[in-house]
């Protein structure tokens, strides 16, 4: 296809996958050297263009990345696709400040970028200036015959023109930041566009009818109610000092409140032995921490890589999945893919049990024969390999060194407590366990069995992207019990994220609700309260209640008024799933046709040059909120690692008119 002689693009949303775009655009362009065409891009974001709403440089250092540095990259490094411009990954560039620091960098920048590791894990505001960075290279080396300009802005309307092109409406807010060389700021207008990239990110979004009751609750006693939000957005100063803080929620989000209300006031952590002990600045509240589990998501385990070495796959491969395609099947979750993804799970514990504590089990070699054996996927029924494996394992392997995967996940499941001290005394044993087992690394079965899971994650992406599961095991199975074990078990923070928690219980600066808890408020004591089934002792009390949770990713929920109006007037549609009694379940993302994913509306029709990419896309892929992956030096390279880059490049093409890269292809 040939590029025609003017094209004019917005994208909206400048965050990393919006960047991503654009980043896509100027090397296909550069590329294809068009002679004599033009391409203008608007990109409309009421934030900085690259960090975005959430990777802002000036928030607090003690927010951190869930990846190390050498995981993220704004920038693919697939060579059948075109080259960039400009850019490089996260760890390329954090080398490059090391010995060269841009003249822009603040003195904060520099010291932790001084001291930061390649198996560090970065602050959310240094990966902020590297998508920042980013952006100004970008801008400093466009093409021949492509302009771009910033506008500082909320898009608030997207509407199809008669002519097939949109008109897209922009808040008249003064915008808030500088100009970009190469192009400009502005916070008002209509734009007129040939194509509309939908790259939204986190958005606002409404409260559950507990939530509306709890912050009316808190409006009527004088209590302080805060919802789900971004971290960084929050003013944690409100919160008063010595006072107790009910925080529901234990996953990331979770140790972001824990830094802010603790290191964020002074307060310090110091080596005490194999551990740590927290010295109070006397400006911490008292934090009470309730979850569904009673206990925070497992930390990860210290490793060379993002995967461990030491596990393979061998059940969930790709040969595997390639017999589905070939039978024609579309795999169900729970009955076709779990069964493979468990039996490697349950290989690594116990080939790692065996090399690392090999006086756990007895007669190594028959052990691993049989075991092999029971794994193997017979034709033989789904309950039978399981009766086979528990018998093996039942005569080879001690009973406190066997291993119950989903008990992983919840660890205080079906235990009473006499008392919240000694529910507090059970979690801190968790914690320091939990961080043993991660400085082990390779070397324990647990962290190994849950690396298992997560090479199995990476898997599971590209099957539900690139061939779709059953409806029915997507609602029930994938994210009605799988995401919710995995994420617990394989998403976790750094392990000293758990030796701070469990210091900081040990200091009295945090107490545990138990699992379980109910939340309401005791109007005669005008008090949030909640307690938990399975602790004696009575109600947890506090003044403050937090929502340590992001906003809800359901474009159904949301408060843009951009989603709204294109929900409203049909423009785009939630999907809807059948659950196996066959009743029809709103998905939490928009309906999408690949590839590349644009939007289908309400009556069915296909937007040819609107399209989405990002969280808004939860419900045709799985995992959205992940980076992109860098190619790592060693073990596996999963294709669902650079998705969202091979996304961003289809995008892109069409766009510009380009025929689809090889390189885009669903993988295999």
């Amino acid at each position: 296809m040939v590029i025609s002689q003017s094209i004019r693009t917005a994208l909206i949303g400048a965050g990393p996958r919006g960047t991503s775009v654009l980043e896509r655009l100027l090397a296909n362009w550069s590329a294809a050297r068009p002679a004599g065409a033009r391409l203008h891009i608007d990109v409309i974001d009421p934030f900085p263009a690259g960090p975005g709403h959430v990777w802002q440089p000036g928030q607090s250092r003690l927010y951190l990345m869930n990846t190390q540095s050498f995981y993220p990259t704004l920038v693919p490094e697939d060579p059948g696709l075109a080259a960039p411009v400009a850019g490089t990954t996260f760890d390329r560039w954090r080398t490059a400040q090391q010995r060269s620091p841009l003249p822009e960098l603040t003195d904060d920048e520099r010291a932790e970028l001084a001291v930061l590791g390649s198996g560090d894990f970065p602050s959310r505001a240094i990966y902020g200036r590297y998508l920042r960075s980013t952006v100004e290279e970008l801008l400093a080396a466009l093409p021949d015959g492509v302009t771009i300009k910033m506008h500082q802005a909320a898009a608030t309307a997207a509407r199809r023109q008669p002519d097939g092109r949109f008109e897209v409406e922009l808040d008249r807010g003064e915008p808030d930041g500088r100009e970009l060389e190469g192009g400009a700021l502005d916070g008002a207008g209509t734009l007129t566009v040939d194509s509309v990239v939908l790259a939204l990110g986190h958005l606002a979004s409404r409260l559950s009818p507990e939530q509306r009751e709890l912050q009316a609750a808190a409006a009527q006693f004088g209590l302080r109610y805060l919802p789900p939000a971004v971290p960084a957005d929050v003013d944690w100063g409100v919160i008063p000092a010595q006072e107790p803080v009910l925080v529901r929620g234990m996953g990331l989000n979770f140790f972001d409140v824990m830094g802010q209300l603790t290191e964020g006031r002074g307060g310090k952590f110091v080596g005490a032995g194999d551990g740590l002990e927290y010295l109070p600045s006397g400006q911490e509240p008292i934090i009470l921490a309730a979850s569904r589990r009673g206990t925070p998501y497992r930390s990860k385990a210290t490793l060379a890589g993002y995967y461990p070495a030491s596990v393979t796959l061998r059940y969930l491969t790709g040969k595997a999945l390639q017999r589905f395609t070939a039978a024609g099947i579309v795999p169900a979750f729970d009955h076709d893919l779990w069964p493979l993804l468990h039996r490697d799970a349950l290989w690594a514990y116990y080939t790692t049990l065996v090399r690392s504590q090999p006086g756990a089990v007895q007669d190594h070699a028959v052990f691993l024969k049989e075991l092999d054996e029971a794994l193997h996927p017979h034709a033989h029924s789904t309950g039978r390999w399981e009766e086979d494996f528990n018998a093996v394992v039942g005569r080879h392997v001690h009973p406190g060194s066997r291993l119950d995967l989903r008990g992983l996940a919840a660890p205080l499941s079906r235990r009473r407590f006499a008392s919240r001290a000694e529910l507090d005394a059970a979690v801190v044993g968790y914690l320091d366990d939990d961080a043993r087992r991660s400085a082990l690394g390779e070397d324990d079965p647990v962290k190994m069995a849950i690396g298992a899971l997560h090479h199995g994650r990476a898997v599971l992406k590209s099957v539900v992207a690139d061939g779709g599961i059953t409806d029915e095991s997507w609602v029930a199975g994938l994210r009605g019990w799988f995401e919710s074990l995995v994420e617990g078990l394989a998403s976790g923070p750094p392990a000293l994220r758990a030796e701070q928690l469990a210091a900081l219980a040990r200091a009295g600066i945090v107490s545990f609700v138990g699992p379980d808890p109910k939340f309401g408020v005791a109007r005669g004591k005008r008090a949030f309260t909640a307690s938990s089934p399975w602790v004696r002792g009575g109600a947890a009390e506090a003044h403050t209640l937090v929502e340590a949770l992001a906003p809800a990713n359901r474009v159904a929920l949301n408060e843009s008024p951009l989603l709204e109006q294109l929900l409203a007037e049909g423009l785009v549609r939630p999907r809807t799933m059948m659950t196996v009694e066959g009743t029809p379940v709103q998905s939490s993302g928009l309906d999408v046709r690949p590839h590349p994913y644009r939007p289908v509306a309400a009556n069915g029709d296909v937007h040819d040059r609107m399209y989405v990419l990002g969280l808004q896309l939860s419900a045709a892929q799985w995992g959205t909120a992940i980076a992109a992956e860098a190619v790592q030096q060693a073990g596996p390279v999963y294709p669902s690692g650079q998705r969202t880059l091979r996304d961003a490049d289809e995008i892109a093409r069409a766009i510009l008119g380009l025929t689809p890269n090889a390189s885009s292809a669903p993988a295999a």
